[in-house]
């Protein structure tokens, strides 16, 4: 049986490139060579053993690539075509998709809480941090990339573009609204973004980073908050007027970012979690207003499919955004460990880093 490169997870601590069988397709399914993809922090998250995944299973969910061979039954599509699949694969026929929320198609209880089902590559699924990737329900899921645009161009697309413009789009951003992103990285920097398509006009980025709060004014915020100069909290509302923020987006992950957000919600705010929890979170009854405050609270898993997919290749392809500077590193497949290393760490300012096999 012919063989591949693989990232694949061994234990908590390591992901490690071993040699794999090329996956089988079944009828609906089809073969993509995968010519670049990327490290998520979900990955970084699977590498710490903070989220569960099967030993032996590849790793990796933002594939671009060009289709290899198709199953029996797909329709619409030809080998040969440049393409790119969602982080999330929805099947199109399943509760999840029918009643409306196809990014949790496939939700089961697992290892003590529910897996987040729609995504499927590197977490119940082989993933694309591979040379060939099977992507399952081809025909709801996979996108044509128009002739023009690059690899890097459309990387985002699969995953943190989505996530990130989908923060802005469930916390029912507003024309005229405040936003506050917390934690510029690749998701939150995705969400600036977001808000400002979706109207805010005054848009105000959390982070430390020089470099992060820099991208974050080129992709449209109006204001930078450094948290190592101050509270938080205090530098927001100074910044509104002590009116408070319409909308906060968390883009991190932790208690105190959680909080800090709640704390910055004008009455009748609403906190949009994109953040990828490791431990229990705590609400406290003040920043909460003892539950009479009318805030919402709502988390998001970035919506996939082929649609959500054309959608946001012809955002990047309209040039309303650009994000090939977020590409500050490049690897081959051969070289992933280290890639992982640098990554995880966060060293040497990356932000995303290309992997090509």
């Amino acid at each position: 049986m012919a063989s591949m490169r693989a990232a694949t997870f061994v234990e908590k601590g390591r992901i490690v490139l071993t040699q794999k069988p090329i996956p089988p397709i079944g009828p609906l399914d089809a073969l993509m060579r995968i010519t670049t993809t990327t490290i998520c922090g979900t990955d970084v998250h699977i590498l710490r053993g903070e989220y569960p995944v099967e030993r032996g299973l590849t790793i990796g969910h933002e594939p671009v690539g060009v289709i290899e061979k198709l199953g029996a039954q797909v329709q619409g599509f030809e080998e040969g075509q440049r393409v790119i699949a969602g982080a999330i694969t929805p099947s199109g026929h399943s509760f999840a998709c029918l009643c409306g929320c196809a990014a949790q198609d496939g939700v089961q209880a697992r290892h003590g809480f529910k897996a987040i089902g729609g995504w499927k590559f590197g977490n119940t699924l082989d993933g694309c941090q591979a040379e060939y990737l099977r992507v399952p329900d081809a025909m709801a899921n996979l996108c044509v990339i128009p002739d023009h645009l690059s690899d890097e161009q459309v990387l985002m697309c699969p995953d943190i573009l989505s996530t990130g413009f989908s923060g802005a789009e469930r916390g029912q951003v507003r024309i005229g609204d405040t936003v506050v992103v917390f934690a510029l990285g690749p998701i939150g920097l995705c969400a600036v973004a977001g808000a400002r398509l979706q109207g805010a006009s005054t848009i105000i980025g959390v982070d430390t980073v020089p470099a992060r709060l820099a991208m974050a004014r080129r992709l449209g915020a109006s204001h930078v908050v450094d948290f190592a100069q101050g509270e938080v909290v205090d530098q927001v509302m100074a910044i509104t007027d002590g009116r408070g923020a319409d909308v906060a987006i968390e883009a991190l992950g932790t208690q105190a970012t959680f909080e800090s957000a709640l704390r910055v919600l004008r009455p009748g705010g609403t906190l949009s979690s994109l953040g990828v929890y490791s431990q229990d979170l705590r609400i406290p009854v003040g920043a909460f207003a003892a539950g009479l405050g009318d805030y919402r609270i709502i988390s998001t898993l970035c919506p996939g499919g082929k649609e959500r997919m054309r959608r946001l290749l012809a955002v990047v392809a309209s040039g309303q955004i650009d994000l090939r500077a977020m590409v500050t590193h490049r690897f081959a497949l051969d070289d992933i460990e280290a890639a992982y290393e640098l990554f995880s760490h966060q060293r040497d300012g990356v932000m995303k880093v290309a992997i090509t096999p």
